[in-house]
């Protein structure tokens, strides 16, 4: 697991202007209203002159030279001409000053006496925004950290000689930085982050027999299979990071393979002579990766074996989430304090400052490090949430269930036939909380008739073979009580009741009902997880905008089948946007994405339509779960898809059609914010809205801080407005964003994204971990998923 988020978008992203076709952002993409802010970043100036410029040349050789390493050495060997600023591949060659000739020719001899002419044309002259140039930028940081003796994992740097142990739960952090050169509003810019990499002390092969001794012999490879498969594992010796696609059980250290001079060697000579690593264990099976190389289809990747006790998996594992002390103790190492994030990042500066080779690597090309930028933002203002006949201002803007105790719901279902099943030795426990279920829901306003409860044996048959008799058209909901955390039940359960018998369910841990002095809080909110699920309404916010949908889609990978995509798609069908219809389809990951969305939309504005008398006037969509480097993809297919829905279903009249705007949501994104408090660095305050310097020049973008990070610094979401026909103004978008934000019934407070993404997201989690399926459409009005 990496803290620290991607270190950069595709660079082809950048060459996608979608501003320029939105006329009422052209001029200006930035908001006025609410309360400005003075905010720190972890943005840093690079000192460019106004007038830089990289100089790309290709470089040819007369005879031709076959050897790569040999054309460098040849074109460096010019070291008068060329300068000390110069990177070359072996065909183009980077320069910081242009050279006097469009064509330059220059002669040399090789060792044995061959007579090489060498032709330098000009062929791009960037300035400091052009994409390439970007890249280059990127590339020079990178040397820029191994300067100071930093490693590269993945994407990011890492300093092993440096690391923290936490030895209760056998993991090693090695700190870092994630770092990405931008081209921000006005300037080019280094954004830089604190990184994390998590490794484990034991290597695998030390788990594996681990796991040897706890498990039942007979089962201990399908065990072992299933723990691994999947996990990315870092071998130390040469700092690469691998995923475990397989275990070999037949292949062993002792087994040769081919090299690539075609000789053969066996795996243990190998690591002996390559990295003087004497293995202990010659009987111990092979890991097996796949390395896919770069714009290959999956039929070209090449298989690559790993020895187990080479291998550090990295990472929390699995079963992280539900062991509090481990998250605990590792929250407390790695969620720093924005104060202490700000002074890591001013001491990576100072470094790179400092250290001379690292320095003069940047001067060279005419660069220094500045200081971290500061900017202003705005606060917009606190929302209201607007129960059944009261008004509620939450003294806590990020959470308001204290608030709703003794305020009714807007609408809800009453509860009158529903069934529980648990075991027998949590029959009390049931009855209990039956009991207590009835309690909270009373001041709710949410009746709740006395179930049947059903005895059953432990066991994913049993939970199974009792629904199948237990079954009846007038039955609203089942409810089971799950003696442990095994997914075997919950799974059993969740696709019986998703697919072959569609009812909404909720299924509770026996050993959260038996914490007495939680029970009514716990009841609390899954009566309201309850409530959704029958198809009621908790809260809402006051949504100026007449006759709007507003929609979320996701995209997960389905866990059994790996090829597949699993795509959620959430609308809402009401004016308040309480009430939602939800579907899930799943395809396969080469298919057209597209396709799959205007099946999705057609549905959603059908049942709008059923539910309103008309069309929507305006949709907003908001777009999780797109990839770096899939901005043109979604212009060119996407959007033209979606569009061609609301043409169809508007009769093809241009005027009637439903207005669109098309959003990308990103969780993860490198850029962090600070404010200042009593001379320290705080978070900002809930409702940030940053639209300047740190947003992109061709997109019409801005970042919102939505949540309150209960340890270390907030992580702002980032939006980008690709389609627009709505024509809302900056701050219209801006504040309708933040709104949507507090309808996620699942929480009574703020989250950080529109609650019509995070609904999808929970959708496609349900679908892709448990139902592999697409649910029953009888379910699609209600938030059965919660």
């Amino acid at each position: 697991m990496e803290k620290g988020g991607r270190i950069r978008c595709k660079f082809q992203d950048l060459e996608v202007n979608t501003r320029e076709a939105m006329l009422h952002v052209k001029d200006s993409k930035t908001g006025s209203s609410g309360i400005p802010v003075k905010v720190a970043t972890n943005l840093f100036s690079l000192g460019l002159p106004r007038e830089w410029q990289l100089y790309q040349y290709h470089v040819t050789f007369n005879p031709e030279v076959e050897s790569r390493r040999l054309r460098i050495a040849l074109v460096y060997n010019h070291v008068e001409l060329l300068g000390k600023a110069k990177v070359f591949d072996g065909a183009i060659l980077f320069l910081a000053h242009k050279l006097g000739n469009q064509v330059t020719e220059l002669f040399c001899e090789t060792q044995r006496g061959n007579n090489i002419k060498i032709t330098i044309t000009l062929t791009q002259q960037l300035c400091s925004s052009n994409p390439v140039c970007i890249q280059f930028l990127n590339l020079l940081f990178k040397k820029v950290l191994r300067k100071l003796s930093m490693y590269q994992i993945g994407r990011n740097f890492y300093n092993p000689s440096d690391p923290v142990e936490i030895p209760q739960h056998k993991l090693t952090l090695w700190p870092g930085f994630a770092v990405s050169v931008g081209h921000f509003e006005n300037r080019v810019m280094l954004c830089a982050d604190v990184s994390h990499k998590v490794l484990h002390s034991e290597n695998v092969l030390e788990f594996m027999t681990n796991l040897y001794d706890n498990a039942e012999r007979a089962r201990f490879a399908e065990i072992c299979e299933k723990e691994l498969v999947g996990l990315i594992v870092l071998t130390r010796y040469n700092n690469r990071t691998y995923r475990i696609d397989d275990i070999e059980w037949s292949v062993k250290p002792t087994d040769t393979f081919q090299k690539r001079d075609g000789t053969q060697i066996s795996y243990e000579d190998y690591y002996k002579q390559q990295y003087n690593v004497v293995l202990t264990d010659l009987n111990q099976p092979m890991l097996v990766s796949q390395l896919k190389s770069k714009g290959s289809s999956s039929a070209e990747s090449r298989v690559v074996h790993l020895v187990p006790e080479l291998c550090y998996l990295t990472g929390l594992g699995r079963h992280a989430t539900s062991d509090f002390r481990l998250m605990r103790d590792f929250a407390q190492r790695t969620h720093l304090s924005p104060e202490c994030r700000h002074q890591q990042l001013s001491r990576l500066a100072d470094n790179i400052q400092r250290n001379k080779d690292a320095r003069l690597e940047l001067e060279n090309w005419g660069l220094q490090m500045g200081s971290q930028t500061l900017l202003t933002g705005r606060v917009v203002t606190s929302e209201k949430i607007l129960m059944q006949n009261e008004t509620c201002l939450p003294a806590n803007p990020a959470d308001w269930f204290r608030d709703l105790h003794n305020m009714k719901i807007i609408s809800g279902t009453p509860l009158e036939s529903w069934l529980v099943l648990c075991s027998y030795k949590y029959t009390e426990l049931a009855h209990n909380f039956v009991n207590c279920l009835r309690r909270v829901g009373r001041p709710m306003n949410f009746r709740i008739e006395y179930p049947r409860i059903v005895q059953i044996e432990e066991g994913p048959l049993p939970f199974v073979k009792v629904l199948q008799q237990h079954m009846n058209p007038e039955l609203q909901l089942v409810l089971c009580v799950l003696s442990s955390n095994k997914k075997d039940c919950y799974d059993a359960v969740k696709k019986f009741l998703s697919l072959q018998y569609p009812v909404p369910s909720q299924c509770v841990l026996a050993r959260t009902l038996t914490k007495q002095g939680m029970m009514m809080s716990v009841a609390t909110k899954i009566a309201m997880q309850i409530i959704c699920k029958l198809g009621g309404e908790l809260w809402a916010v006051e949504i100026p905008l007449k006759f709007l949908m507003v929609v979320g889609i996701d995209v997960n990978k389905d866990t059994v089948t790996k090829e597949s995509s699993v795509v959620g798609f959430v609308a809402s069908l009401n004016a308040s946007i309480t009430k939602w219809y939800s579907r899930c389809i799943l395809q396969h990951a080469g298919a057209n994405m597209a396709d799959c969305l205007k099946v999705c939309m057609e549905g959603a504005i059908r049942k709008w339509q059923k539910c309103n008398g008309q069309l929507p006037t305006r949709i907003i969509v908001y777009r999780d779960g797109i990839g770096d480097g899939q901005l043109k993809m979604l212009m060119d297919y996407e959007v033209p898809q979606l569009l061609s829905v609301l043409d169809e279903c508007s009769g093809g009249c241009s005027i009637g059609r439903p207005k669109m705007s098309l959003i990308i949501v990103k969780k993860k994104c490198l850029c962090r914010f600070f404010t200042e408090s009593n001379r320290s660095l705080k978070n900002p305050p809930v409702g940030t809205v940053i639209d300047t310097e740190a947003t992109q020049p061709k997109w019409y973008d801005f970042f919102l801080i939505s949540q309150l990070a209960g340890q270390g610094t907030v992580n702002p979401t980032y939006y980008n407005v690709v389609y627009d026909d709505n024509r809302l103004k900056p701050d219209h978008m801006q504040r309708l964003t933040f709104k949507l934000c507090h309808l996620y019934y699942n929480w009574p407070g703020l989250i950080r994204v529109p609650a019509p993404c995070q609904y999808a997201n929970k959708l496609t989690f349900l679908v892709s971990q448990s139902i592999h399926r697409e649910p029953s459409l009888e379910l699609a009005d209600k938030l059965f998923y919660l």
